[in-house]
């Protein structure tokens, strides 16, 4: 039986790097099937289910996973671990045995990526399972272990002129709520790669003058909490996002999920993040591939995940990427960037900010669009996810194919490198910008707003789309009607550069909280 949605196709810069070792020991993730649906109510909120109550009613069920156990078993094959809560299935093997039982065509290829060259297992075509298990696994991941992601972060270069702030000075400009820190609240950060030291956040914010927030690193698959001594690459992702959301909410705790840059890797960290103990009022990522760099398996899953987070009371924000309406994709057509365009998760933009950092006052913010210098935020019409019901009267137009789908960004704020994000990198002070730098401060003030009104809001776009209409500045937001990031415009109300506009974190805690 054929695996749906798990057709890879043939990529043009890969380059065969030797034979592949099929005696290789390694590991993959299945997804499994819910017991029961999860009904469209609780996903969009506001009620919520605990953790025992979604894993009884919407998790794997157990006779689901004693089948897949015994099927994969006689074949050969380890099953290494079961989670009925997430519905992942670790299972193991040579890489011969999982490539027969799989019907993967794998080869050993090198490629480019981000600056540096890679090897990788790489396949090609559609994946096959045995046929007791059609209908009850709904992917299998892991077999190609291409990188999947990239950051979406960009380093100033040095110019004279230029203008940046400290994430307390933008909490302050965006008016985050007097007399919250994000105490009692949890963020999770996914990471793909890169690490942190702990010198580094002492000295950090101790120059903030704020006490060191509690950050717990995590691994996942195999991924680590190892700073390379990079600031261009991962470093520089991980040091922004923790010193973001401790900068703006640091009474908050962080757990920092490290994972392997695939799409396993990537789900794994993901499912892990929404599901633990305690749930974390916010899961912020700053990692993310246009769409149609996914295959459609890994697309699905990941939107399966993000449903789980709206029924479990968790915020998931993502950046929108920093490549324009292009998303960085080279045939001249718009592409938006996932996981931003699932429609369960906030997806962030990115603006040009100038402002006074002592007063607050904001002299201009326009969409971020660097030009020749490059980076532009991302945003535009899915391909993939239809238009959500709470998105329908906001003006989202059609998109390129002419199809009605999912607009991004949801949000935005400050990410213009030019404008950018003081940060500490492995020892070094450097500014960063990016719209990498827009879903951790949206987590932040997310964490700050559930302190404040003692409310946990999971899929949050409803609420903040309430009252959204054409041409018209949704409650809670500053409205930016200046820019472009190539194919769209912005202007009144909702636009594809920077969605509702940025947050006026004082007013956002009553349309949350719903009073407004």
């Amino acid at each position: 039986m054929t695996v749906p949605g798990s057709r890879r196709y043939a990529t043009a810069d890969t380059t065969p790097s030797g034979p592949l070792d099929t005696a290789a020991r390694v590991q993959i993730t299945l997804v499994l099937r819910r017991r029961a649906d999860l009904p469209g109510d609780l996903v969009e909120g506001p009620s919520i289910v605990s953790r025992a109550e979604f894993a009884d009613r919407y998790g794997a069920a157990p006779a689901d996973i004693d089948l897949v156990t015994r099927v994969l078993t006689a074949h050969g094959l380890t099953v290494d671990s079961a989670d009925a809560r997430t519905r992942l299935v670790k299972v193991s093997g040579p890489v011969g045995t999982l490539a027969d039982v799989f019907g993967a065509q794998l080869t050993q290829v090198s490629a480019p990526y981000g600056g540096r060259t890679v090897e990788y297992r790489h396949r090609e075509g559609e994946l096959r399972m045995p046929a007791e298990l059609a209908d009850v696994v709904l992917a299998v991941l892991g077999l190609d272990d291409r990188p999947q992601a990239r950051t979406r972060h960009r380093v100033a270069a040095a110019a004279a002129g230029q203008v940046s702030y400290t994430p307390p000075q933008l909490g302050a400009i965006y008016k985050f709520p007097d007399g919250t820190d994000g105490t009692g609240q949890t963020v999770a950060i996914i990471e793909l790669g890169g690490g942190f030291g702990q010198t580094d956040l002492d000295t950090y914010f101790r120059g903030l003058g704020i006490a060191t927030p509690t950050v717990t690193a995590v691994g996942v698959d195999g991924g680590k909490n190892v700073p390379g001594g990079d600031p261009n690459g991962a470093d520089g992702e991980v040091l922004l996002d923790i010193e973001v959301v401790g900068g703006l909410a640091p009474g908050a705790h962080q757990t920092v999920y490290f994972a392997p840059n695939t799409d396993q890797g990537f789900l794994d960290a993901l499912s892990q993040a929404i599901h633990a103990d305690p749930s974390p009022i916010a899961v912020s990522i700053s990692w993310g591939a246009s769409e149609d760099s996914w295959s459609a398996q890994a697309r699905t899953s990941f939107d399966a995940v993000l449903s789980d987070a709206g029924a479990l009371g968790v915020t998931v924000t993502a950046a929108s990427g920093d490549n324009g309406s292009s998303d960085g994709a080279t045939d001249g057509k718009p592409h938006t960037d996932f996981p931003a365009s699932s429609p369960h998760v906030l997806a962030c933009g990115g603006t040009s900010l100038t402002a006074d950092p002592t007063t607050g006052t904001v002299t201009s913010e326009t969409v971020w669009n660097g030009g020749a210098q490059g980076g532009a935020t991302g945003g535009g019409i899915s391909d993939t996810f239809d238009q959500p019901t709470w998105q329908a009267n906001a003006g989202v137009p059609t998109g390129a194919g002419g199809g009605t789908g999912r607009g991004i960004p949801d949000v935005a704020a400050n990410a213009d490198p030019a404008t950018g994000y003081q940060v500490l990198v492995d020892g070094k002070s450097y500014v960063i910008g990016g719209t990498s730098a827009v879903a951790p401060l949206w987590a932040a003030l997310l964490a700050r707003i559930a302190q404040q009104t003692g409310k946990r809001f999971g899929q949050a776009q409803p609420a903040l789309y309430a009252k959204a209409a054409p041409g018209t500045a949704a409650p809670g937001f500053r409205d930016v009607v200046s820019g472009d990031n190539g194919d769209y415009q912005a202007g009144p109300g909702w636009d594809a550069c920077t969605g509702l506009g940025v947050p006026d974190g004082s007013a956002l805690g009553a349309v949350l909280g719903g009073s407004v």
